[in-house]
């Protein structure tokens, strides 16, 4: 007599909604390295860099897109209202678990961002290539492309004051938002 095995939709282990995220966001930043590693061993440091930072301003666009989505939103209302979306979506990918670590201070149409754990960085560094900035390269511009993103109708702009890839002791980054001019 042959016993057969049948498995259904309900034949799973259950995971936790947190525990499911916190996956997900692991597996996410493990993806954007192996990806990062493959690339370098088959082109070289400067190759992976420059398409690993253009790839991640891409994503960056599409993840605001996706959160605003999520909210019900077509755009934020405003700069602190993207400063909140944007919290809201790392805590979403598993801010709970130090992906990123840092503070938001807005004064007027200027937001002074400060970062102080870096997930993306210390794996660049845990990877022992011959640069280990290679996460800083994209800083230079995803702060402008996550809240241009939420922001259609501003003018977005990013500066760079330090980073931590180069020797600062903290990252530090300005998002400066001004309204559009109305154009009608």
């Amino acid at each position: 007599m042959t016993e057969t095995n049948k498995t259904s939709e309900t034949s799973i282990y259950p995971i936790l909604p947190e525990t499911r995220a916190q996956t997900m966001a692991s597996l996410a930043l493990a993806w954007d390295g192996q990806w990062f590693l493959k690339v370098h061993d088959k082109f070289g440091w400067e190759a992976a860099a420059e398409i690993n930072a253009r790839v991640r301003i891409a994503f960056a666009k599409l993840e605001m897109r996706a959160i605003l989505r999520a909210l019900g939103k077509r755009s934020a209302d405003d700069l602190a209202d993207a400063a909140k979306i944007w919290r809201t979506y790392v805590q979403m990918f598993g801010g709970d678990t130090g992906i990123f670590t840092g503070e938001q201070i807005i004064e007027g149409g200027t937001l002074h961002i400060t970062v102080l754990k870096c997930a993306a960085w210390e794996g660049c560094k845990r990877a022992k290539l011959e640069r280990a900035d290679q996460a800083c390269l994209t800083c230079e511009a995803v702060w402008q492309a996550w809240y241009a993103a939420m922001l259609p109708g501003y003018e977005v702009s990013q500066e760079v004051i330090a980073r931590m890839g180069y020797g600062a002791p903290q990252c530090q980054f300005i998002v400066r938002a001004v309204p559009k001019a109305d154009s009608s």
